[in-house]
């Protein structure tokens, strides 16, 4: 964990910093924009999203000077806590609480949420509009959601003026490394900085929004409903492996870069493990969850799980 804390940070912000320099020519930095792009969502996955579950290291102080990078990087640790450790990690894939399912309204992620005509072609542009996201989280989203009142499950939840106070320092740490310095210091035209800005969180946009639709919205994950007592049918572990789902499990490469994502079923059980250890746990799982007749999704690689994905979302776009 720590080596790849290394090398994903290294992977932003050395070529941040080599672009700084100002020698390189705008196509040579557009490139480098990419590599950050890369970086930056490897950190949101290998090093930021550990350590904010508290699994990056058994010592609370460790997660939490960790879980900073995801500030620093322009989302809100505290906020995302509430609607991913705690709503999306408690009612998933149900429609309503799961913030997961409302990213954008040009989305229709669950069989039960609202259809709209243009939702027919969103096999079309989902992908591009999940490029889109990291640039809507770091000027919108934290800010919405510390606005909102209703939050999920929670009712007039009101914020401590601490975590208010950290979201506007670093807010203004991040806007000033990834805007103010290089407008200031480079030599070129300042839409040309502001390009190279949405390159990066376009790469990274793309990147994150892709990877975790493939945990649950793909063929064979349920969407369960509570009934009219508002009562779920499943137990809580049980509705996990119904709801969610691996995908290539075998590719080394992309375990290491993801942070175990790929292993949503294990993460989704044991959120506080360390996502090292997904790879061993997997087949333990997957063993006794056949064993006990329990649902257990995987799909087998990275491609097939993009290509269910994009089935589902033609399926999902379909009229109700």
């Amino acid at each position: 964990m720590v080596a790849k804390t290394v090398i994903l940070l290294a992977l932003t912000f050395v070529p941040y910093a080599i672009i700084l320099t100002g020698t390189l020519s705008p196509l040579a930095m557009l490139g480098l924009a990419v590599v950050m792009g890369v970086g930056l969502a490897g950190i949101g996955f290998s090093v930021s999203h550990d350590a904010l579950h508290g699994a990056y290291s058994s010592r609370p102080w460790v997660n939490r000077i960790i879980g900073l990078s995801f500030d620093l990087c322009g989302a809100n640790g505290y906020m995302w806590k509430i609607t991913h450790n705690v709503i999306h990690h408690t009612y998933t894939n149900i429609e309503g609480i799961d913030e997961d399912l409302t990213v954008s309204p040009l989305l229709r992620l669950s069989p039960s949420a609202d259809h709209r005509r243009f939702h027919r072609f969103q096999h079309l542009y989902a992908f591009g509009a999940y490029s889109l996201s990291t640039l809507f989280w770091v000027f919108v989203k934290d800010y919405k959601y510390f606005m909102q009142r209703d939050l999920g499950p929670y009712r007039n939840r009101k914020h401590p003026r601490s975590e208010i106070a950290t979201l506007v320092v670093t807010k203004l740490i991040y806007y000033t490394w990834a805007i103010a310095l290089p407008l200031w210091l480079l030599p070129i035209p300042w839409w040309q900085v502001l390009i190279g800005f949405v390159v990066v969180h376009l790469t990274a946009g793309l990147i994150l929004g892709v990877i975790f639709q493939l945990a649950h919205v793909v063929e064979g994950t349920d969407y369960p409903a509570p009934d009219a007592e508002g009562q779920m049918e499943h137990a809580w572990m049980v509705h996990e492996m119904a709801t969610t789902s691996n995908f290539g499990r075998g590719n080394r490469l992309l375990c290491w870069y993801v942070g175990g994502l790929n292993f949503q079923v294990e993460h989704h059980l044991f959120p506080r493990t360390c996502s090292v250890h997904y790879p061993a746990l997997s087949p333990i799982v997957e063993e006794v969850a056949r064993k006990y007749g329990m649902p257990y999704h995987a799909q087998p690689t990275l491609r097939a799980a993009i290509a269910s994905h994009y089935r589902m979302l033609r399926k999902l776009g379909q009229a109700a």
